[in-house]
C-alpha cells in the first residue's frame, strides 16, 4: 500500500480552536483531504509561545505587531521555525495556510495598519517555508 502524502495545514482550518480569537477557520473541503493524504495541522502562532485568545496581530515590514502595539516579532518567527523543523523531520514538502494571516498568509496579508488594507507579502511562516523549499498553498484555493 502506498503512503500518504503528508501536508502540513494551518490547525484552524481542520477545526481547531487557534485563532487569535479562540475560534477557527473549519473548512470542510480541506477536512475532507485527509482521506488521501495525511494532514498535520500546526498553529505557529502557539508553537511561537502566544497564548490563545491572543490581541490581533499584522506584519508591518519587518515587525509583527499587535492592535495595541506590542512587538510580537520573536514569537512568529520562533513559531515559523518550529513548524519549519517538523517539516523538516517528517520530509513535507507541502502546506495549505490560512489566507491573510500574519503567520501563514500566502501571497497576501494585512499591511501593519489595521484598516483592512492588503498588499502582496507572505506571512512569517509562509515566507520562511517557502524559502526553505516547501510549497505553500491558500486556503482560499479550497472554498
Amino acid at each position: 500500500m502506498m503512503e500518504k502524502e503528508k501536508i502540513l495545514i494551518s490547525a484552524c482550518l481542520v477545526g481547531l480552536n487557534c485563532k487569535y480569537n479562540g475560534k477557527n477557520n473549519k473548512n470542510i473541503k480541506l477536512i475532507e483531504l485527509m482521506k488521501e493524504h495525511d494532514l498535520v495541522p500546526v498553529c505557529p502562532e502557539q508553537l511561537g509561545g502566544l497564548p490563545t485568545p491572543r490581541p490581533g496581530a499584522q506584519r508591518r515590514e519587518n515587525k509583527v505587531i499587535t492592535q495595541e502595539g506590542k512587538d510580537v516579532t520573536k514569537e512568529y518567527q520562533r513559531g515559523a521555525e518550529e513548524v519549519l523543523r517538523l517539516a523538516k523531520e517528517l520530509g513535507i514538502k507541502k502546506a495549505i495556510l490560512k489566507s491573510r494571516s500574519p503567520s501563514c498568509g500566502v501571497d497576501t496579508i494585512y499591511d501593519g495598519t489595521f484598516a483592512n488594507t492588503l498588499v502582496e507579502r507572505d506571512g512569517v511562516t509562509a515566507e520562511l517555508l517557502r524559502k526553505n523549499g516547501i510549497q505553500v498553498v491558500s486556503s482560499d484555493e479550497y472554498l
